[in-house]
């Protein structure tokens, strides 16, 4: 099984520099946010173990919603931020990216502070790296490759499956083996492949196992000094739930136009917000642990379709930003925008809630998971208003939604079971 990891590269844009950007940027792409995956600045699909890519300006226009909280807030630097989700160890990818599309980076990177002609690019983009501080996967271990070539086996099985009614007892198990046979014979002529998995990386292993223990571990280490300290924590809570500001107005028609026309050109979406954390240590060091524990679920349960019980979720990542004192979240995501909203607010409403009240403004929660993502309209204002452009988004696989790449992973475990009954066999071919 090959695991799935991600790199972030954070660069301050120089003075002056960022109009020039946005059009170069603005060139990449073959209509609003949607990047040309054969661009000619960094040519995405050359990079077969890239599934997502996206480059993003963040501006520090909400930090003036620390006012509400009585803080004046600090000028910080508009940023490019460069984001990739990828097969095997980001390191290796972005080792990759840097040798082939050396000259399209560095167009892009000299646009940014402390970036030169003579700057090594690689050791450049490493020390801007940021780690997540949650991660999700939808499906640990599901490969670009696996996915093209699953896409590839569903519509050739597609095209060659008889549209007539199976009737006679056993025709559906034997159709399925006609099938399986041609497959195999495409397979050895090479027109299909169809590629093993990898060895899983013993060190991906040995870390998730740690993980696994060390975090429960610490969690009973803990608990006692939790037990004691547990009125107080209530206390600090309730009092900042009850005194902490709201701030959800309506978004400006002219920031929703900008994030709508990025929208709905393909089935999968982008999604990209950047919010202040709430001031003081309580709100800084509770929320670390929360996105600790939300680190250890995404790891260790929700690696096989599900974030909770939302599904259509490819990818979604949590990064602190500027000493803690930011959190940007990103997910590409099926569906349309409002969808993706609303099974937020049915399904885990509580989840939104425990993380994101930790933000300046959020609509007012109580025991950290009522209320909050519960207010409907406050709620969706409050994300609109957070949310940002994405100046370029690269999918490897258009066109394909969470739901197919289920399906053709099905279709190829079935070609691979010895014997079926005649109604699974029936059912199997119904997927196709």
């Amino acid at each position: 099984m090959t695991p799935q990891d991600r790199f972030l590269v954070v660069a301050p844009v120089a003075a002056g520099k960022e109009p020039a950007l946005r059009a170069l940027l603005h060139s990449m792409n073959t209509e609003p946010g949607m990047a040309d995956p054969r661009n000619g600045v960094v040519p995405f699909a050359q990079f077969d173990r890239l599934h997502f890519a996206r480059l993003v300006l963040l501006d520090d226009a909400l930090q003036a919603d620390l006012r509400v909280h009585g803080v004046e807030p600090m000028r910080l630097p508009t940023c490019l931020v460069f984001l990739a989700d990828c097969d095997g160890p980001a390191d290796d990818v972005l080792a990759d990216l840097a040798e082939r599309a050396r000259p399209g980076l560095a167009r892009i990177f000299a646009h940014c502070e402390g970036f030169t002609d003579a700057t090594e690019l690689l050791a450049w983009m490493r020390a801007r790296e940021q780690p997540s501080a949650a991660s999700f996967v939808n499906w640990v271990g599901r490969s670009v490759r696996q996915i093209r070539e699953e896409s590839a086996l569903q519509r050739a099985l597609a095209a060659r499956v008889p549209r007539r009614p199976l009737a006679a007892p056993g025709e559906g198990e034997r159709v399925r083996r006609e099938l399986a046979a041609w497959v195999k014979s495409e397979v050895d002529a090479g027109r299909l492949a169809l590629t093993p998995d990898a060895p899983t990386p013993f060190g991906w292993q040995l870390a998730k196992l740690a993980n696994l223990v060390g975090v429960p571990l610490i969690g009973i280490l803990a608990l006692p000094l939790l037990i004691v300290g547990a009125p107080l924590f209530v206390f600090l809570l309730r009092r900042r739930e009850e005194s902490d500001p709201e701030l959800c107005p309506r978004p400006r028609p002219a920031d929703l136009e900008a994030l709508q026309e990025l929208e709905d050109r393909e089935i999968t979406n982008q999604y990209t917000a950047i919010g202040a954390v709430k001031p003081g240590l309580f709100r800084r060091w509770l929320l670390t642990v929360l996105l600790v524990l939300t680190s250890f679920a995404c790891r260790q349960i929700f690696t096989r379709g599900y974030l909770a019980r939302v599904q259509t979720i490819h990818f979604a990542h949590w990064f602190f930003f500027d000493d803690k004192t930011r959190v940007v979240f990103v997910s590409n995501y099926d569906g349309s925008h409002q969808g993706y909203m609303d099974d937020f607010i049915n399904k885990v409403g509580w989840g939104l809630n425990l993380l994101f009240s930790n933000g300046v403004g959020w609509p007012r929660t109580r025991w950290l998971v009522h209320g909050g993502s519960r207010i409907e309209q406050k709620f969706k204002y409050y994300q609109r208003r957070h949310q940002v452009p994405t100046q370029v988004w690269y999918k490897a696989y258009p066109g394909l939604a969470l739901v197919e790449l289920n399906r053709n992973h099905r279709i190829r475990e079935g070609l691979q079971q010895a014997t079926m009954s005649d109604a699974q066999a029936l059912a199997w071919l119904g997927l196709l």
